[in-house]
């Protein structure tokens, strides 16, 4: 009879673990399939072929070669005859007549452009000439409506756009745009363009060798200041690259980051005691404080940057505020999950000395939530420091309106990849600092081994 018994069970479980096996052998083949499914919804909901037809490489490579080079331009206004030299097309950075680059070159009313690898476009009153080596002479008549003249039979190449009001010659030595208005020749160069002084600088051209020289020389370029603080001047306020006005806006951002997130702090962690389930006062204070803390934690800052801009109007402190309000429903409930996980062996072997209340949290209960406190607000400050660049664009202050400004402009490029390089460092640095205070404050370590 045991042996029948014996029998049976051992049926069951082998039939049990048959069972077992034939569903972890679904669930196995089952969930890449979902997956895969998951990931085909995806690709059409989203319409990623359509994406792909829509992308335009040619932009993208644009945008990356402007984020490294600049170009000048050529301008010839058609209509008054007059010719101007400018970097990036702006009126800060126009060349004078007399100091025109040395690949451009006037005689009279022509004008010759050298481009590189043999290039050469001709400004000659309404006719505008590009020899292109191994190709010939492309030939463009300013009129109503603007003639093009190939130097080859056949269709228009590719690297030409012509039309009755517009020609568009475009090589790796450069572009040339020609409109009833107005006719302009690009040439790119690698580099930031004046990076340190700008046209208006006695330095301007000069190469570093030459800036060192100058710097201990004593011969002055400036009556008014010796040569080192007229660099130190000239670098300061470049009108171009902005110099000064960007250090102060990095300071902007990193304060708005500073205030938003200590603020939020020092007024989380009262709060945080009347959410505590251990030291609340009452069940009812303690659901309206973590209500509270959903409701402004719940609410993006970008959201509250908008709010407060229409209330209190545009500016860092604007910026400020937001970030107070969303990191203090943060806080407050990382704050109050810490208290609750407080050993209360030590808060009553302070209570045994006869501390009051406030010496128990200070002397009880503070030191152990301390380095979680602390760990949690310098990370927040880590994170607020890219939030304050996003917040800046919208309330007007910090890096992060330079940094629209730029990208608005669609020509300022490589100031777009200047400043979100100061936006790194600024996050690295912020990333050391932290990382030093909490050696400093959790293990009263400040050597950084």
């Amino acid at each position: 009879m045991s042996a029948v018994h014996t029998d049976i069970g051992a049926s069951d479980i082998r039939e049990r673990a048959q069972r077992l096996i034939a569903r972890k052998r679904n669930l196995a083949v089952a969930a890449p399939v979902l997956v895969l499914l998951y990931l085909g919804y995806i690709f059409f909901a989203f319409d990623v072929p359509g994406l792909m037809q829509r992308a335009r490489m040619d932009n993208a490579a644009i945008l990356l070669s402007d984020a490294v080079s600049y170009k000048t331009h050529v301008t010839r206004d058609n209509r008054h005859d007059t010719l101007s030299v400018s970097i990036e097309g702006s009126r800060r950075a126009v060349f004078p007549a007399d100091s025109l680059p040395d690949w451009v070159t006037q005689e009279g009313e022509r004008t010759s452009i050298f481009l590189p690898a043999g290039h050469v476009v001709t400004y000659d009153g309404p006719l505008v000439t590009y020899d292109l080596p191994d190709y010939g002479q492309i030939r463009v008549t300013v009129d109503d409506p603007i003639t093009l003249v190939l130097p080859q039979p056949g269709p228009v190449p590719d690297f030409i756009s012509a039309s009755d009001s517009r020609v568009v010659i475009t090589t790796p030595s450069g572009r040339v745009t020609v409109t009833r208005s107005r006719t302009d020749t690009f040439r790119y160069f690698w580099g930031w363009e004046l990076f340190f002084f700008d046209l208006q600088s006695p330095f301007a051209g000069f190469t570093p060798a030459q800036v060192l020289a100058a710097a201990i020389s004593t011969d002055r370029l400036d009556p008014a200041l010796p040569n080192w603080q007229a660099i130190v001047r000239d670098v300061w306020t470049n009108g171009i690259w902005r110099h000064g006005e960007v250090f102060w806006a990095i300071m902007e951002t990193a304060l708005m980051a500073f205030l938003g997130t200590f603020g939020a702090a020092m007024i989380a962690l009262p709060l945080a005691f009347m959410a505590a389930q251990n030291f609340a006062p009452s069940r009812a204070l303690r659901f309206g404080v973590r209500r509270v803390f959903d409701f402004v934690r719940g609410v993006d800052a970008l959201i509250f940057t908008i709010i407060l801009s229409r209330a209190f109007g545009p500016g860092p402190m604007t910026g400020a505020l937001a970030i107070l309000i969303t990191d203090t429903g943060s806080f407050g409930k990382l704050f109050s999950e810490a208290l609750e996980n407080t050993d209360k062996k030590q808060i009553e072997g302070v209570q045994s000395t006869g501390a009051n209340a406030l010496q128990r949290y200070r002397f009880g209960v503070i030191p152990q939530v301390m380095p979680v406190l602390i760990s949690q607000v310098l990370y927040f400050l880590e994170s607020n420091t890219r939030s304050a660049t996003i917040i800046g664009a919208i309330v007007g202050g910090g890096i992060g309106l330079m940094l629209t400004q730029a990208i608005q402009t669609t020509s300022d490029w490589e100031k777009v990849t200047y400043y979100m390089i100061l936006i790194v460092l600024l996050v690295i640095a912020m990333d050391t600092l932290s990382g030093w205070l909490r050696r400093r404050l959790i293990k009263g370590d400040g050597s950084g081994n």
